[in-house]
């Protein structure tokens, strides 16, 4: 199949679509265990840029689980699969211009590290959201650890499947920082990277 793919030359290129949104276009990348915070610290710093008039999205477990990832399950093999698709997905947006938001376990430095290069370095933000296994147990928003100790659910990370923590993430935040204090921490790293046009 690959041997019959010609590749198109588009007519506009990412650098023109850039300047078109106002701004830079890059991923920034949230991983962490299940109940750590992601979500929520990047839904609230996409309402930050937003008011900006920032051009985002976002993408997380909800539209991408329940779409193009229906197919997969949460063994390991699939778990690699799932951030490949990611990968894909969000470098196609990084050239529409747009700064996507990505909220996922991840657990394998392996993938994430394959994620950075298929958007490029230059394009990748990590922020690691260090919730303890406590911590996330403890609220257990969706009920995933209780099930996952009762044997109801297999390769849950943290519980009976590892996750390997960043060594080197752009930014570190924890459950000991507020949701805001959390979001500032992020936007302070990234604000030079938007390059943002003065109107």
């Amino acid at each position: 199949m690959s041997k019959n793919i010609v590749p198109h030359t588009f007519r506009i290129s990412r650098e023109e679509r850039r300047k078109v949104s106002g701004h830079n276009s890059f991923l920034v990348f949230f991983t962490g265990l299940s109940g750590s915070g992601k979500s929520t610290i990047a839904n609230a710093l996409e309402e930050k840029l937003f008011m900006i008039q920032v051009k985002t999205y976002m993408l997380d477990g909800d539209n991408i689980r329940t779409g193009i990832n229906s197919d997969l399950s949460f063994s390991p093999e699939d778990r690699s699969e799932n951030i490949r698709r990611i990968a894909e997905v969000a470098k196609l947006l990084v050239d529409a211009g747009l700064v996507v938001l990505a909220a996922f376990v991840a657990p394998y430095a392996k993938d994430r590290e394959f994620i950075r290069k298929k958007v490029g370095a230059r394009n990748y933000v990590e922020v690691f959201v260090n919730t303890s296994l406590e911590v996330c147990e403890a609220r257990d928003v969706k009920g995933l650890y209780k099930k996952a100790r009762e044997g109801k659910i297999k390769n849950m990370t943290g519980i009976s499947a590892p996750y390997e923590a960043p060594e080197n993430a752009d930014v570190v935040v924890t459950h000991e920082q507020s949701v805001v204090e959390a979001v500032d921490m992020i936007y302070d790293k990234i604000k030079s990277k938007l390059k943002l046009r003065k109107q």
